[in-house]
């Protein structure tokens, strides 16, 4: 009998609860990020279907990303009251169902109307799942832990932008609404099964989560004034993402004359450099136990590769611009940003915290694709809105720097 539980214990610490939640959560955002990039990789053949404007194209996207980040903050208190897993898993039913009929529509004003109901189904996700990972990763793995969940971004955009560039032109672009709706349910059904705990209590965190809320507790103020400078990098970090996201395809296929069949590979560069990026910088961090270094670093790296995107002529620095900016951009610093919060956060209300945090964040969503859309129309070109991206992270970097407060843990000092 003794010989039979050391078993267990030994299989289940090869593959312990957190490192399931972080898998199944990868999951999740990889199609969360493909479905909205199959809108981006649709969006050519949508605007010719319906005779619309840039701007009509990008209120689309804006009033997507206005009503997934209206739905941030309350579906972060209902989770902290009713539980985590029943939000997550309700929140993915609407979102598949809502992708499938977003292949129904008929008009302008029903592609809106379904475009905002898988908003609202994406909105339930974020902070239920951040409050779900950082209870349950411990401390030592957190970076790595998020940077595993993230890396699905990358592999959702990718998969949107070339999945979806192909089934367009294979099948047209309602099916990619259809056939990736199936995939969204099932892993509804996915969360149901994996997801043990609703909630975790302090008794139920790792130790090392456990000492990380006591120190949260002594130092206060520093600790609102990191939370207020992670917000303030999160817009700033995601305007120009959002910006990329929606437009690059378009961008590259009208202003770059790079051939249809080749704008969703080009494009998805951006999310496969970001896998190893952010899984290095978040490795870094954890093992050096200082995410400042890299945040400011990260920023600096994504100003230049943003600025470069819009004004290099030439394709082959074209094609470093996207890599450097996949290395270094939102994918790669999120998970440095989301495990500072974590760090820094409060043992009360994880679900509300975590959705503020996105919601701040995606209201960034809500103007870039109607600015870039309304820039285009007036200006003939996207590149002013790359430069206006580039000026957003330079605020986020200054924060970065003379802001952001490094807050060290007993143990950090004593070590150092």
């Amino acid at each position: 009998m003794e010989k039979t539980t050391t078993k267990n214990e030994a299989k289940q610490s090869k593959f312990p609860y957190w490192l399931q939640l972080a898998l199944v959560f990868f999951l999740g955002w990889i199609f969360v990020y493909a479905s909205r990039n199959i809108f981006s990789a649709s969006m050519v053949a949508i605007g010719k279907e319906f005779s619309l404007t840039g701007v009509q194209l990008g209120l689309i996207n804006s009033l997507f990303y206005l009503a997934y980040t209206v739905v941030q903050i309350p579906s972060g208190a209902i989770s902290d009251k009713i539980g985590l897993k029943v939000i997550l898993v309700f929140g993915f039913v609407l979102f598949g169902v809502f992708t499938g009929l977003t292949g129904i529509a008929a008009s302008f004003a029903v592609l809106i109307i379904m475009r905002i109901m898988v908003g609202i189904g994406q909105g339930t996700y974020y902070g239920p799942q951040y409050a779900l990972s950082s209870l349950n990763i411990p401390k030592k793995n957190r970076a790595i832990g998020n940077a595993i969940i993230n890396s699905g971004m990358a592999f959702g955009t990718s998969l949107g932008l070339i999945g979806g560039g192909f089934i367009v032109n294979k099948l047209g672009w309602r099916w990619n609404f259809y056939i990736f709706a199936i995939p969204i349910v099932l892993i509804a059904i996915l969360f149901q099964f994996v997801i043990k705990k609703n909630k975790a209590s302090e008794q139920e965190r790792p130790a090392d989560h456990i000492e990380a809320v006591e120190e949260i507790q002594v130092e206060r103020k520093g600790d609102r004034r990191n939370i207020i400078a992670i917000f303030i990098i999160v817009f700033c970090s995601l305007f120009g993402f959002f910006f990329i996201q929606t437009w690059l395809p378009t961008y590259l296929e009208l202003e770059r004359d790079i051939a249809k069949e080749s704008v969703g590979f080009i494009s998805s560069l951006v999310a496969w450099s970001s896998i190893p990026g952010a899984l290095l910088w978040a490795r870094l961090s954890d093992r050096f136990k200082n995410r400042k270094p890299f945040m400011v670093g990260l920023l600096l790296f994504a100003l230049a590769s943003t600025l470069g995107t819009g004004l290099l002529k030439s394709f082959p620095l074209l094609i470093v611009s996207l890599v450097l900016y996949g290395l270094t951009g939102k994918l790669a610093l999120d998970p440095l940003l989301v495990s500072s919060l974590a760090d820094n956060a409060p043992s009360k209300n994880p679900g509300t915290l975590f959705s503020t945090f996105n919601f701040i964040g995606m209201s960034a969503s809500i103007v870039a694709p109607y600015v870039g859309g309304f820039l285009q129309d007036k200006t003939g070109s996207l590149s002013g809105t790359f430069y206006l991206a580039a000026g957003f992270l330079m605020i986020g970097l200054i924060v970065a720097l003379f802001v952001y407060h490094e807050k060290k843990s007993p143990a950090q000092i004593s070590a150092a």
